[in-house]
């Protein structure tokens, strides 16, 4: 007959019970056992602008039109020239297309002679970003990648000559240290810049075709604002949290990022009206940020081109969003939270 194993003791007296978890080193509570799941939570779809990207609604439209523009732009040009009218600028339109090209070259020229290539040695991390986003949106093949002095400047920016695509980013854009750090938001940088690329926002012959028009006013600017929001949804899809932190490093800087709420900014696309706001977004090459803030946070509908975001909402998952109630304007203090009895600024 086998003799039974002891059943090991604890050290408080109690008896372990054989299969039971291993007790943790005495005076050290155990980890709490996890909750039971919630039946009701389940996985939310993703909304329309956090699946794959799309370009914004606006665009295809708005380029059309700048395309039209364009065309009826050369032909007001040949016309007045050959009435006699004109004289010079028949030269000027039939050098567009060779200005264009030179001005691509040297600006592909100028970050390849005096920038830092993204290479796996020197700007690893920039490197693996591109190379990510590259592939995660289809291309078939990695643009160039530079590093290039900033000199303060939070910028980047997509490009392309002949059959060559690039992205150069501003070094300040790699300077987000201290508590501030937050790779997310530049790896969210990076994937907007390609997927510049990735829509055909940099091919010699879109930008040709839209050489007068987008030198409209209103109109060149609309495009560029869906162009802008188009970008937005591969950086987004690239990835979904640095959106937060990209918004933050362009609106307070590299070292305050970490200090704007994001949900607050957000809202204020809401609070924030009147006709110089509309017009202050109607001239901008891109989206105010306030509303792109509120576009990257609500994923169900398209960013605002002209009049700006009525609800206030907030994010509950896969870039879903529910209502809240508006809460008031952040920067309405509490009563009687002024010192002197003063008041604070009326708000319309």
């Amino acid at each position: 007959m086998d003799t039974p194993l002891p059943i090991p003791h604890e050290p408080n007296g109690g008896v372990r019970v054989a299969g039971a978890p291993i007790p943790n080193v005495p005076g050290v509570a155990d980890p709490p056992p996890p909750a039971p799941a919630d039946p009701t939570r389940r996985w939310l779809r993703p909304a329309h602008y956090a699946a794959r990207p799309r370009l914004h609604p606006w665009e295809i439209p708005a380029l059309v039109v700048v395309i039209l523009a364009t065309v009826v732009g050369y032909a007001a040009i040949i016309l007045l020239v050959a009435l006699g009218t004109l004289d010079q600028l028949l030269l000027g339109a039939l050098l567009f297309p060779l200005l264009l090209f030179v001005i691509r070259g040297l600006t592909y020229a100028s970050p390849r002679v005096n920038g830092v290539q993204m290479t796996p040695t020197q700007f690893p991390d920039g490197h693996r970003m591109v190379v990510e986003a590259a592939a995660r949106f289809g291309l078939e093949y990695v643009p160039d990648a530079y590093v290039v002095l900033g000199n303060g400047a939070i910028n980047a920016f997509a490009s392309g000559h002949g059959f060559r695509r690039f992205v150069v980013v501003y070094s300040d854009l790699f300077e987000v240290g201290g508590a501030a750090r937050d790779p997310q938001a530049l790896e969210f940088i990076i994937g907007h810049e390609v997927g510049h690329i990735a829509a055909g926002h940099t091919s010699y012959w879109r930008q040709l075709s839209t050489i007068v028009g987008m030198n409209i006013p209103v109109l060149g600017a609309a495009l560029s604002r869906a162009q802008e929001y188009s970008a937005d949804n591969y950086g987004y899809y690239a990835r979904p949290g640095g959106a937060p932190g990209a918004m933050g490093v362009l609106a307070a800087g590299k070292y305050m990022l970490s200090a704007v709420d994001f949900d607050q900014f957000a809202d204020r696309a809401t609070h924030e009206r009147g006709f110089f706001t509309f017009l202050t977004n109607a001239m901008s090459s891109h989206p105010v940020l306030t509303w792109r803030a509120a576009a990257l946070r609500d994923r169900t509908r398209a960013g605002a081109m002209l009049l700006r975001p009525r609800q206030i909402v907030r994010g509950v998952g896969s870039g879903n969003v529910v209502p809240v109630p508006p809460p008031p304007h952040p920067a309405t203090p509490a009563p009687g939270g002024l010192p002197n009895g003063i008041e604070p600024p009326p708000r319309f």
